[in-house]
């Protein structure tokens, strides 16, 4: 689930730590709060209809509170400033996050794929199905509503960890329907065996959803580069002064609301060390000025007349096209 890194307002980096996390603290917060009334709900009504997908869904809500929590917590610490200990700031906390929600969803599907499968073979009638109905209506028009709220964050911060909240609230989405599909062929029709064809249903979609956000969060914790369109968009801004002749070995990561910019400049060799601070510092202003939480490093090299140096990995193809 790649982030939206496009040169609009959004995507890491692009707001202040404190900023983001104006954003990011509303969404987390509502997704605990959603997370809360479901659970609670859902579990009075399954007590009293009996319906499997039922339990299935209470189930998940449970472990969508589980995670949420996590969440709200971890998004508060990724804002943290840098410190002694962590100079390069707190942002994979999120990423963090995002590993634990992954694995919670992917639990949730293991359960449901055994109470579905018992279900399908040894149906069980299924009782107050209206209020199981009602409840389940409830959960899709909170959802929504939550999904207003962590769409809006994830375009203005790119969060990770807000990110794989919102993909498991989107499968909890399509899971709701497909369990209200369940509960009408069984109360309705009476084939009491596609309540447990429906927890089977929305296993599939839990085990897709946690693969998802696995592989998000993954990109962060092993600092995969940002996207090319966000690369492009870095490159074109340091380089937008025609006293700077080239810029080369781009490195990038994001972490949680930060970013990581590093590059070396290539200047004409004839200038002096004040001069070439002056271009460095107006080029980081630059940058700042689009990603206000960015850490940059910049290294000038005389041009023409520095020997190779950074290391034998970027003299690799990998990197030719930032030559």
């Amino acid at each position: 689930m790649p982030h939206d890194f496009a040169a609009g307002p959004g995507g890491p980096g692009r707001l202040s730590p404190k900023d983001a996390l104006s954003h990011t603290g509303q969404a987390t917060a509502a997704s605990v709060v959603v997370a809360l009334i479901l659970t609670l709900t859902k579990a009075g009504v399954w007590w009293m209809s009996g319906s499997v997908a039922l339990l299935a869904s209470m189930a998940d809500s449970l472990l969508d509170l589980t995670a949420s929590l996590a969440v709200y917590l971890s998004v508060r610490y990724a804002a943290e400033p840098a410190d002694a200990e962590h100079r390069f700031g707190h942002g994979k906390a999120e990423a963090f996050a995002g590993i634990l929600q992954a694995i919670f969803v992917a639990m949730s599907a293991v359960l449901l794929l055994r109470e579905g499968v018992e279900h399908l073979f040894n149906p069980v009638e299924i009782r107050a199905g209206g209020w199981a109905l009602g409840v389940m209506v409830l959960s899709i028009v909170l959802t929504v509503g939550l999904l207003v709220i962590q769409t809006r964050a994830v375009r203005e911060t790119g969060s990770v960890a807000v990110e794989g909240d919102r993909a498991h609230y989107f499968s909890d989405l399509g899971a709701n329907g497909v369990v209200i599909i369940g509960i009408l062929g069984a109360t309705l029709g009476g084939w009491f065996w596609l309540d447990g064809l429906a927890a089977l249903a929305v296993s599939g979609w839990l085990f897709w959803t946690a693969w998802g956000v696995a592989r998000s969060a993954a990109d962060q914790l092993m600092d995969r580069e940002l996207p090319d369109e966000a690369r492009d968009h870095i490159a074109a801004l340091a380089r937008d002064d025609l006293r700077i002749i080239d810029i080369h070995q781009l490195r990038t990561r994001a972490a949680g609301p930060l970013v990581h910019i590093q590059f070396h400049m290539a200047l004409d060799p004839g200038l002096s060390l004040r001069e070439a601070h002056t271009i460095l510092i107006e080029c980081e202003r630059r940058l700042l000025a689009a990603y206000p939480a960015a850490d940059i490093i910049i290294h000038a090299d005389p041009h023409g007349e520095a020997e190779p140096h950074g290391g034998e990995f970027f003299n690799t193809e990998t990197t030719s096209k930032d030559a």
